[in-house]
């Protein structure tokens, strides 16, 4: 296995990656749709599944590709991962990802430093969080767990799927959420939101854990 630092950088650019593409996709999307929001969120959410097929594929051997300070956690009380190496992985995933908005504010030409001002609340967007977030980790535990080869290629379909079926569009990662905070364009949340789609995130996260043990405890 890879050393804690060539780990936690993969889990920076990994992250740094993903949000320059969430957020570069939705500045690029709200640019060329012409007003159409179906059609810019489905500009948003095709790059933000492709990314992630291969980001997984290009860090997967090194830190195991988390980029999701859900997924850390949950790994971490299954007891595949220390505390230690999980408080460093979270670190690394919000720094990178915070720097992944900056960077695609910068190609854009826009203001570096920015909050959002999109509102994203209420009961509808907190249980769409849970469920997004249950359902991402039961794909890594189910997939992994029978075809690990496929892994990449089924989370970038999940959460291509879960952009359009949840009512929050899936942010589904607490590193997301916050540098998400940090930029207001088509991707953004106002701050004030974070904390209950975090809550709600790490709550799905946790429920995944004992179905994924009891659904595929031979392999697990």
């Amino acid at each position: 296995m890879p050393g804690l630092a060539k780990r936690a950088f993969a889990e920076w650019l990994g992250a740094a990656f993903l949000l320059a593409t969430v957020v570069g996709s939705g500045i690029m999307a709200q640019k060329l749709a012409g007003g159409n929001l179906a059609l810019a969120l489905l500009c948003n959410t095709i790059p933000t599944g492709a990314i992630l097929a291969v980001l997984i594929l290009m860090f997967g051997p090194i830190s195991g590709a988390h980029f999701n300070p859900a997924v850390t956690l949950a790994f971490a009380i299954r007891g595949d991962a220390t505390s230690r190496d999980a408080a460093i992985y979270v670190i690394a995933q919000l720094a990178g990802a915070i720097v992944g908005v900056w960077v695609a504010h910068l190609m854009f030409d826009l203001q570096v430093w920015q909050l959002s001002l999109t509102e994203r609340t209420g009961t509808g967007q907190w249980l769409a969080e849970a469920v997004a977030t249950f359902g991402l980790l039961l794909t890594i535990f189910g997939v992994a767990a029978r075809t690990p080869s496929a892994l990449p290629y089924a989370v970038g379909l999940y959460i291509t799927a879960a952009y359009w079926f949840t009512a929050s569009t899936s942010f589904a990662n607490p590193a997301v959420t916050v540098a998400r905070s940090l930029s207001d364009t088509f991707a953004g949340i106002a701050p004030h939101g974070v904390a209950a789609f975090i809550v709600a995130q790490l709550i799905g996260a946790i429920l995944a854990i004992p179905p994924a043990r009891w659904l595929w405890a031979k392999a697990t």
